[in-house]
């Protein structure tokens, strides 16, 4: 069947216009002004306070299973993606058990997730102390690249890599043109630093300093000018790396950098001691860094915006005693990164445009997901229905999320997420109810399927070779 979605606001060549977005098997095939006749179609008319966008694409997600899925799980996980528009994921090579650092782990992992995504997954694989003989075969069997830490992760299963096996993990990745991820900070910089502990958030900011991000971005520029690998800063929080950052895309240094909604919101003077859901590594650091970030997103030496998704149980975060230096790392935010950005994007005169650009085109991009990210001829028909100027208010409880712990709770954020398509069909998620609009315009709010909906009979595990 012929499907023509028609949309009086929608983001198309990097701007906003009307238009009719045609899709037949999965596929867009036209896109075509707004009233252009399409016989024989199924209609869908969005609404006018409606917007279509392409599906994003979140490129760091820590699913957790196998292994700890009592943290987050991939019924759950896509289930949350799907309600926030997120139709793409890549999940994260640790916090699972076993680590995805072998060809043997990556079918484990695939076995498990098979039956349960709702949106489509691809995998990271990683790069450990001793497993270089398992990089390429990794590659071959489809990861979209690798993984690395040069500190200690938290998981003594996932070791980080000193500066001389870093290097020699970029010289093999080069040698078939693959990708290393890195958790830019410096172990011998973070030793050195007094370990938190106690309820104090300032203890915890000052136990991961921006010296440590500088330090590791600087190694691993340096290692991609030595091997021309090309590689990939994490979560960046420091804004005082940039331009470090810019100055290696100058010298032609194969580097791309992303920032997580939390770096771009949240801000350390407002973090209350004992707010242990507030911890994550690399921290979230003050209001002044966080303005230098959105500069860095404005002239592109940022090239995108993830989740880093990495969920835990409310016991692993010491709620009860906020204590920092027990509480596990880390924010659930997979359901909301796209309010969360663009609340505060419109507040600084981004457009919807520079939203999908950073959510969806960049990340695609980068982890070189071919046909994903942009509403164009050729793609895969998947989309976002948002009513960007609606609103709603954080409840955890209402989150698809596995646990209700999220630093967001109560937050009033714009932008309700209405419906989204996988390859050319609604996707059957709450995404009207959940997270509980204000008001939901003159769209009938999509059915809830339950705690452990079915897949969705498009969705698939992705493979590096399957969509490049």
């Amino acid at each position: 069947m012929t499907t023509v979605i028609r949309a009086r606001r929608a983001v198309v060549d990097d701007g906003e216009r009307a238009c009719a977005v045609i899709i037949r098997d999965g596929r867009i095939v036209a896109v075509e002004d707004y009233a252009t006749p399409v016989p024989g179609a199924r209609e869908v008319v969005l609404a006018d306070d409606e917007a279509l966008l392409p599906g994003l694409v979140d490129t760091h997600v820590h699913v957790n299973d196998p292994g700890r899925t009592e943290w987050e799980g991939f019924a759950s996980a896509t289930r949350a993606a799907a309600a926030g528009g997120v139709t793409t994921l890549i999940d994260m090579p640790l916090n699972s058990i076993p680590s995805t650092v072998d060809v043997a782990a990556l079918e484990v992992k695939k076995k498990v997730a098979a039956p349960q995504v709702v949106v489509d997954v691809g995998f990271w694989g990683g790069a450990v102390p001793g497993n270089l003989a398992d990089l390429e075969p990794l590659w071959d069997a489809g990861v979209y690249g690798f993984k690395c830490f040069l500190a200690h992760s938290g998981l003594d299963e996932y070791p980080p890599l000193d500066r001389e096996q870093m290097v020699a993990a970029m010289r093999i990745i080069a040698g078939f043109d693959g990708l290393l991820i890195v958790h830019a900070e410096d172990g011998p910089t973070l030793d050195a630093q007094q370990a938190p502990s106690g309820r104090r958030y300032s203890d915890f900011l000052h136990s991961r300093p921006r010296l440590a991000e500088e330090r590791a971005i600087a190694q691993v520029i340096d290692g991609a000018a030595e091997t021309g690998c090309r590689v990939h800063i994490l979560h960046l929080s420091d804004a005082g790396s940039l331009p470090l950052v810019a100055a290696a895309k100058q010298a032609g240094v194969r580097i791309t950098v992303e920032t997580c909604p939390h770096y771009l919101t949240l801000f350390s003077e407002e973090i209350l001691d004992g707010s242990t859901h507030f911890k994550c590594c690399p921290p979230i650091r003050e209001a002044t860094n966080r303005e230098g970030l959105w500069r860095g997103l404005a002239d592109g030496t940022i090239d995108c915006i993830v989740s880093d998704h990495s969920p835990c149980t409310p016991e692993l975060k010491k709620l009860g005693i906020g204590d920092f230096g027990e509480a596990w790392g880390g924010i659930s935010s997979l359901q909301l990164g796209l309010p969360i950005v663009w609340s505060e994007a419109r507040r600084r005169g981004h457009s919807l445009a520079d939203v999908v650009r950073w959510m969806a085109r960049n990340t695609a991009a980068v982890a070189g997901l071919a046909g994903r990210g942009e509403i164009t001829v050729g793609n895969t028909a998947d989309l976002c229905v948002l009513a960007p100027d609606d609103a709603f208010v954080v409840f955890p409880e209402k989150l698809h999320h596995r646990n209700a712990v999220t630093p967001y709770a109560e937050m009033a954020l714009a932008g309700v997420v209405r419906q989204t398509w996988l390859a050319g069909e609604p996707l059957p998620v709450a995404t009207g109810d959940s997270p509980a609009p204000v008001a939901t315009g003159d769209s009938p709010a999509p059915v809830a399927t339950g705690d452990s909906p079915a897949p969705a009979p498009r969705a698939k595990l992705l493979s590096r070779k399957d969509t490049r």
